[in-house]
Parts: structure tokens; C-alpha cells; sequence
């Protein structure tokens, strides 16, 4: 699968660094933080690596984290007052620790929404990938018999 690319400005600089790659541009991201919601991206992203070592790191949307295999797994949003993780099918998805803390009300997802001293539940939220990921490769299984 190929990975997307963006260009990415070199800080302060004004000069187009060249193409640079999602992984790198979560690095930029995880960086220019600076505080505990830059810990907590990439705590979380280590635990997505973790659960899912095949995982495909995207940058979509004008700078949002994105972890696919076989689909999107998950999101990684950062916000004032909360790290965001939203799982694009976490509506069809088992939650028996009760991560689900956010965007309980629609149909398709589900986010965990992560405020500073929160601790993850991170065999939880591991599950939770690896139960994204299994939902993901069996719902392009049934695609590709069609």
C-alpha cells in the first residue's frame, strides 16, 4: 500500500522541506506540542504500533493523525483541553473497559476523549485496535467475495 504524502514548511523558515512522509509529519505534530497532549499522541500511537504492527500512519484532513489497516482504524486528534481518538467503526466494536468515553450518540463512531492526568487503559485501548483492525479486514473479506 502506498503512503500518502504532504509537503511540509520547515519551522520558521518559510522553505518547503521536501515531501514529507505521514509518519514524520505525526513526528512534527507530536513535537510542536510541547506538553502533555504531545506525550499522550504519541503514547497513544506507540499502543496503536503496538496492537497493530502492519498499521499504515496517514495525514488527512489539513493535519489530523490517521492509523489504517485494511481501512481507518482510528484518528488522533488534538485539542485546548483533550486528546481525541476517534475510531471511524467504533460503534460496531466491543468495549467491554468502557473506553468509549465521547461521540456516543451517533451510529459509525466512537472516540475516546483524553484529558491531561488521564491514564490509558493501554491493554484496553490495544484491544480496542486490534478489534478495529479485525473488523476492518473482515468487512474487505466480504467486499472482495462480492
Amino acid at each position: 500500500m502506498k503512503k500518502a504524502t504532504a509537503s511540509m514548511k520547515k519551522s520558521g523558515s518559510g522553505q518547503e522541506a521536501e515531501e514529507a512522509s505521514p509518519s514524520q509529519m505525526i513526528d512534527a505534530r507530536i513535537e510542536e506540542l510541547k506538553d502533555w497532549r504531545g506525550e499522550t499522541l504519541a503514547r497513544a500511537r506507540a499502543l496503536i504500533r503496538q496492537a497493530e504492527p502492519d498499521v499504515v500512519e496517514e495525514w488527512k484532513w489539513r493535519g489530523v493523525p490517521v492509523w489504517e489497516r485494511s481501512g481507518i482504524i482510528c484518528t488522533g486528534e488534538t485539542y485546548k483541553s483533550v486528546v481525541k481518538l476517534t475510531f471511524a467503526r467504533g460503534a460496531a466494536l466491543e468495549d467491554p473497559s468502557g473506553l468509549f468515553n465521547s461521540s456516543l450518540e451517533g451510529n459509525t463512531r466512537r472516540a475516546i476523549d483524553i484529558h491531561e492526568n488521564d491514564k490509558i487503559d493501554e491493554e484496553a485501548l490495544k484491544a480496542l485496535v486490534r478489534a478495529a483492525v479485525a473488523l476492518n479486514m473482515s468487512a474487505k473479506a466480504s467486499r472482495s467475495k462480492k
